[in-house]
């Protein structure tokens, strides 16, 4: 079972960056569509971005369309980057990494591995 860590979140104030970073247990990052996604409190995990499984096309939610940019280190080829720029407290939220054998959905339930996720705090 292939398995998905994240880090790289922490407390930042409003207009900062902050890089998470996903680390997957095997060669996962080639093979899967991969995504990112957050919840913030009291509302439902929603879609961040998302890269396919074949040719690196990445997708991003309004929200994050020119702040974020996923990407992946195709020399390790098991980690995968979301820089976050002119982050505002509506980022605030626990951010996770997910993948599935397909393609990349807005869905979470769509995604079959899933990583603990990592905790963003961006201060007003």
């Amino acid at each position: 079972q292939a398995q998905l860590v994240e880090s790289g979140g922490g407390l930042v104030q409003a207009g900062g960056s902050l890089r998470l970073s996903c680390t997957a247990s095997a060669r996962i990052v080639g093979n899967y569509a991969m995504a990112w996604f957050r919840r913030a409190p009291g509302k439902d995990r929603e879609f961040v971005a998302g890269v396919s499984r074949n040719n690196n096309a990445t997708s991003y939610a309004d929200s994050a369309k020119g702040r974020f940019t996923l990407s992946r280190d195709n020399t390790h080829y098991n980690t995968m980057y979301l820089q976050m720029n002119s982050l505002t407290p509506e980022d605030t939220g626990v951010y996770y990494c997910a993948a599935n054998r397909y393609d990349v959905k807005p869905d979470p339930s769509q995604y079959t591995h899933w990583g603990p996720g990592t905790q963003v705090t961006v201060a007003s």
